[in-house]
């Protein structure tokens, strides 16, 4: 500690502390499927984040398989939303990333995916070419078309998702999703263009939107690590002094607690579970909920027998 008029002098540092609580996340065990040389697949669960973001640091697939399992580096071949479960591969070395990312690039990559969507699902594959766009703002995204002949050209990206249903119960549909492209919120809100948004969307599934950002923020979960970090928004610490109280097992609070996730979150009804390549292919299985046995507790005949 200085005056503030002390001269700072050739080779020292000024240092700034700030000190956070990362958002918990649900408590689900993150499963290596493969594990080989130069590449490890692992079953990511929802609420956790791929890699280091925002308020999260320690509470990542990245940072848990270090911690659990000594892997390190790792180089995420795609991403996952944080609620989304399923298969994440990651490259242990960044030129098998390369490798990776070239294949991507040439569009050489074929990813499926399961929902379980409100409704009965038309039978037959269902496509929708609709251009995507993403408000940062509100963390959500829309679905632009055109008008027709003469009328403005739709803003977004240029996105493509092919549908097809594997079984219904009635109430519910689970469908095999199939995204040509990659863009924010794709599979979600295709879907809900279509008519059959994610049953557990909150984002989606009906015309009541409330931002991230004015949620609230008591969160209780199985898992919840501490770790200090530079932040771009020190503004927000006495409100957060002022809704939080001290943790008696941090010697350093009163601390800087997360915003905008609420207490009910559960992970969304949408699960990565095959990514395949030019001469490779890495599975994920079935999550329960997508069970044919578990769409509404009876046993129902698919329509696209599931493949793994």
């Amino acid at each position: 500690m200085v005056h503030a008029d002390y001269i700072v002098k050739s080779s020292q540092k000024i240092s700034h502390f700030l000190h956070r609580h990362e958002p918990p996340v649900l408590g689900g065990n993150i499963v290596i499927l493969q594990n080989e040389v130069d590449v490890v697949t692992v079953c990511k669960p929802a609420s956790v984040p791929v890699h280091p973001c925002g308020q999260y640091r320690k509470n990542t697939v990245v940072g848990i398989m270090e911690a659990e399992h000594g892997l390190t580096p790792l180089f995420p071949v795609h991403r996952l939303d944080r609620l989304v479960s399923g298969l994440l591969i990651f490259a242990k070395s960044a030129e098998r990333a390369e490798c990776f990312r070239q294949q991507i690039e040439a569009n050489l990559l074929q990813k499926e995916y399961v929902a379980k969507v409100v409704g009965v699902f038309p039978e037959g594959e269902q496509t929708v070419d609709a251009n995507v766009n993403f408000n940062a703002r509100e963390g959500r995204s829309t679905v632009e078309v055109s008008n027709g002949p003469g009328k403005a050209l739709p803003s977004g990206k240029q996105a493509c998702t092919k549908f097809q249903r594997i079984c219904t119960d009635g109430n519910h549909s689970i469908v095999l999703c199939k995204p040509v492209t990659g863009r924010t919120h794709q599979i979600r809100v295709h879907l809900k263009h279509l008519g059959y948004p994610i049953a557990n969307d909150e984002l989606y599934v009906s015309g009541d939107f409330c931002p991230r950002s004015s949620k609230g923020t008591s969160i209780h979960r199985e898992t919840s690590l501490a770790c200090s970090l530079p932040s771009s928004d020190p503004d927000n610490s006495a409100e957060a002094d002022l809704k939080f109280g001290i943790d008696p097992m941090c010697t350093n609070c009163p601390n800087l607690a997360p915003v905008g996730y609420d207490g009910d979150e559960e992970g969304l009804w949408l699960h990565c579970v095959r990514y395949t390549g030019p001469d490779w292919c890495y599975e994920c299985p079935y999550p329960e909920w997508a069970s044919l046995d578990n769409v509404s507790g009876k046993k129902m005949k698919p329509d696209v027998p599931p493949e793994n």
